[in-house]
């Protein structure tokens, strides 16, 4: 392999520069690199349009508080995709983002910016907390679009002859999912495609330890919805104490 100083490297495409050089995001130059962090980093990822009216994001953002509360030297990098969402892969993107760093043109360089940077932070990340309401069965677009930034091959997952691996390994992941009526069990629950799909794809990237924080059954009433929201309080204080 060519020998290479990582310090010269933009931080934001880091990953995408030593996956294009070494194929391999857990060789011993990348763990160099992303091993041994002196302090916790915590990725928080919201996704509702809805601001301070967000009950996923509220209870996320708390927790997140709480965490740090346990881990005082811990890093937070958060990313806000209802106030600043990330577009759907266009022709550009999808193009540059399968090719190593140094075959992409400036349009597909450019194109690749913000994958790269999406890759790093996750990739960075000890601990991970996503936070979506239950839209028609299923997660938010713009969290779907985050996911279809991040799930690269070559980079948080790659392609064996046993199968694929997923390589975005050793990461806490937290689901914090909001919805008007109760499907985390019960006749209702086969409708939840969100959680799901979520455990699959985080699992695929190698993230298999994830814990789903509900808060539902929202629009049963004013009583209904203080109590779903304190049982999510109290469900996140209980995991922040543990971890």
């Amino acid at each position: 392999m060519e020998s290479f100083d990582i310090i010269s490297i933009p931080s934001i495409a880091v990953y995408s520069y030593l996956s294009s050089q070494t194929g391999d995001l857990q060789s011993p130059t990348v763990e160099k690199f992303i091993g041994n962090k002196a302090m916790p980093s915590i990725l928080l990822v919201t996704s509702s349009p809805r601001g301070t009216e967000s009950l996923s994001t509220k209870i996320a953002t708390e927790f997140v508080d709480k965490l740090k509360v346990q881990h005082p030297g811990a890093t937070v990098v958060t990313r806000d995709l209802g106030q600043n969402p990330i577009a759907h892969l266009d022709t550009v993107t999808t193009s540059a983002i399968r090719k190593p760093a140094d075959a992409r043109n400036s349009e597909e360089a450019a194109a690749a910016k913000l994958s790269d940077e999406l890759v790093a932070e996750l990739l960075a990340a000890d601990t991970v907390v996503l936070a979506t309401g239950l839209i028609n069965f299923n997660i938010y677009s713009t969290l779907k679009s985050w996911i279809d930034n991040v799930a690269r091959a070559g980079m948080t997952f790659r392609y064996t002859a046993e199968g694929p691996q997923g390589l975005a390994t050793g990461k806490k992941v937290y689901v914090v999912l909001s919805a008007a009526g109760i499907y985390s069990e019960g006749p209702a629950m086969a409708m939840n495609h969100a959680v799901p799909y979520l455990k699959t794809v985080l699992g695929f990237m190698g993230m298999t330890d994830v814990e789903v924080i509900y808060i539902e059954g929202t629009a049963f009433g004013p009583e209904a919805y203080e109590k779903a929201i304190a049982a999510a309080q109290d469900r996140t204080q209980q995991l922040a104490l543990a971890a």
